[in-house]
């Protein structure tokens, strides 16, 4: 059995931040809070140390636990690497900005503001679902908005989850574990890839399935039918065996309107090539449906993301 992963102790300096505590524990890596000694911000910081595969050593440094695991663990701190140099050049009102990338101790850490509030995933927990067609159009449609982003960029994000979706004031979502996200090449197989049982769609569990944008657009349409039923839908490969999921719009029909519930249907589809091919497509269903303070905040955000970019 592989031993529990050792956090960075508190006071520990990682460039110009100093660690406060542990926050929360991922498959690939270690969260903290943080201040930033030079403004005294807080900030929080992910380190890169994949489960089961990964120590740290007296002086720090993170290593393989045995040197069996060694090209594995370089392996996945190159792609780790690649992956955020390419996230920093993403902007975005509801993707987590990426403040710096620090190499030390063997490994990399992913600098990020502390962003006030709660986690859908928690808040789902307590309500039980039958959240509000407005609550999840004001949730899913930026979220939407931030995914079309990545796709647009050919990235995916493959862990698409209410547990990572932050909520801000106003319920304004922000997507996280950006760590998660892949480089899209057309036709690519999984490998090394988070599985969410309920939200990961069947591609993602088998080496040979084809991963792509609808792979994303199944996790948005996992995530809505969870915020609307309180439970995670059927895992993947047991809807392949016996698709216990009764549509949405027959099980919820008294209770959400059609459009929305047709979407997800059409989201949560088996079959890759039955669902909306991104979630670019996806987000031109479920636009024309905002009231117009959604609307404005859409173009508001629209203006931010073409502001930034003629800024780069």
């Amino acid at each position: 059995m592989a031993a529990a992963r050792e956090t960075l102790p508190s006071g520990t300096r990682v460039g110009t931040y100093r660690i406060l505590k542990p926050i929360a524990k991922g498959g690939f890596s270690l969260i903290y809070l943080a201040t930033d000694e030079d403004n005294g911000e807080e900030v929080v910081i992910k380190e890169y140390m994949p489960k089961k595969i990964a120590k740290r050593d007296p002086e720090q440094r993170i290593v393989p636990i045995s040197p069996d695991y060694t090209e594995n663990l370089h392996h996945g701190r190159k792609l780790f690497f690649q992956e955020v140099k390419a996230l920093a050049s993403l902007q975005h009102p509801n993707i987590v900005r990426v403040l710096a990338f620090i190499l030390a101790n063997d490994t990399g850490y992913l600098v990020m503001p502390n962003e006030r509030g709660r986690n859908l995933g928690t808040y789902l927990h307590e309500r039980k679902g039958g959240l509000s067609t407005t609550f999840i159009l004001d949730v899913f449609v930026p979220i939407l908005d931030a995914l079309a982003l990545l796709h647009r960029r050919s990235m995916l994000h493959l862990d698409v989850k209410p547990g990572n979706i932050h909520l801000r004031h106003g319920n304004q979502p922000l997507l996280l574990d950006l760590g998660a996200v892949h480089p899209l090449h057309r036709g690519r197989s999984r490998g090394g890839q988070v599985i969410t049982a309920g939200y990961s769609p069947v591609e993602q569990y088998f080496r040979a399935g084809q991963v792509g944008p609808w792979t994303d657009v199944y996790a948005v349409g996992a995530s809505i039918r969870t915020c609307m039923e309180g439970r995670t839908p059927q895992p993947a490969p047991e809807r392949q065996k016996e698709d216990k999921v009764v549509p949405a719009k027959e099980a919820l029909s008294d209770r959400y309107p059609d459009f929305l519930l047709e979407a997800v249907d059409w989201s949560l589809s088996m079959d890759a090539a039955q669902r909306p091919q991104d979630a670019a497509e996806l987000l031109e269903v479920l636009t024309p449906h905002l009231e117009d303070s959604q609307l404005s905040r859409m173009t508001e955000a629209s203006a931010e993301i073409e502001g930034d970019s003629r800024r780069r």
